[in-house]
């Protein structure tokens, strides 16, 4: 079965509310966890750094790092982002999962850098989302999950 995946403007355009709270909790901390896939299949869990430009989520990696050599082997990923300090996570729990695409190209490359100071050389990930899920606590009594895929308008599912 091939998912549909959009690009981070995609989800801008389609559900401007949800892409606010997710770009928010991303950009409130400077380290997230992604999940990629090792050459057994098996599940590796790495620090990362997110980067939201001109209408796309990038992922950036060190030369040769495991996460970036899963990625150009198998390019699923789901990243997580930081919940913060204590066990309040205020503004919920974000993850996002998709296939990210390796950036060769020199001029997309260094539109990249005039905004990002990556340490050189670096791998340059491009996202395609598949799923954007959004879990928080509402009134002290409702766990509220919202889940977005490509071409479907946020569910949203409430559980006491």
């Amino acid at each position: 079965m091939t998912r549909t995946t959009s690009n981070w403007a995609a989800l801008v355009a389609a559900e401007p509310d949800l892409a606010r709270t997710v770009e928010e909790r991303f950009t409130a901390f400077t380290h997230h966890v992604v999940a990629t896939l090792r050459k057994d299949g098996s599940p590796r869990t790495s620090g990362l750094e997110v980067r939201f430009l001109d209408g796309e989520l990038w992922l950036g990696m060190m030369p040769g790092s495991v996460k970036a050599l899963d990625l150009r082997r198998d390019p699923r990923f789901a990243l997580q982002s930081n919940p913060g300090p204590g066990t309040g996570m205020d503004g919920g729990d974000v993850r996002i999962a998709g296939r990210a695409v390796e950036v060769d190209d020199p001029a997309e490359r260094a539109r990249y850098t005039e905004e990002v100071e990556p340490p050189e050389p670096f791998h340059l990930f491009r996202t395609e989302l598949t799923e954007v899920v959004r879990t928080r606590v509402e009134d002290d009594r409702y766990l509220v999950v919202e889940i977005w895929q490509p071409g479907v308008p946020v569910r949203t599912f409430r559980r006491t």
